[in-house]
């Protein structure tokens, strides 16, 4: 089953979760090879994509959005073979409401439309930062 947008259930939780300080969105997308546009335009998934990055940058940088992290999948070594990303990514938002605020944004929204043509499987896993450094064990890290 693909995961291309929220659950109501998860938005509200989201919303719920309203703490203080920076949040990191991990997100991980699969295209599809042809857009799926309801209008029938044609793109590829990487055009599709692309045009909603391009299309959301602007309300990404207004609500305080910045790429902290990208990379290449290169291999999966622990975890369901099948589940390939073309994109991997870490966006961070100030706080949790700003996150919210670009969902809510016309042109946002507008984006979104790319975005949904372009993309055949995702997950966004909301993390808060900690430090930096340590160990692999270093489980002092989590405690708040």
């Amino acid at each position: 089953m693909p995961y291309l947008g929220f659950a109501r259930e998860d938005y509200e939780a989201f919303k719920a979760n309203d703490r203080e300080g920076p949040v990191h969105m991990l997100n991980l997308v699969r295209l599809r090879a042809q857009a799926e546009y309801e209008d029938g335009s044609v793109a590829s998934g990487r055009e599709a994509y692309a045009s909603y990055g391009r299309l959301s940058a602007p309300v990404f940088a207004r609500v305080g959005g910045r790429i902290v992290w990208r990379g290449s999948l290169e291999q999966v070594v622990i975890g369901p073979q099948d589940e390939q990303w073309d994109l991997c990514f870490i966006a961070e938002y100030p706080q949790p409401g700003a996150f919210l605020e670009m969902l809510k944004d016309a042109e946002y929204r507008a984006a979104m439309v790319h975005r949904q043509a372009a993309v055949a499987d995702s997950r966004l896993i909301r993390m808060a930062p900690l430090t930096a450094g340590g160990g692999f064990g270093d489980v002092s890290a989590n405690e708040g």
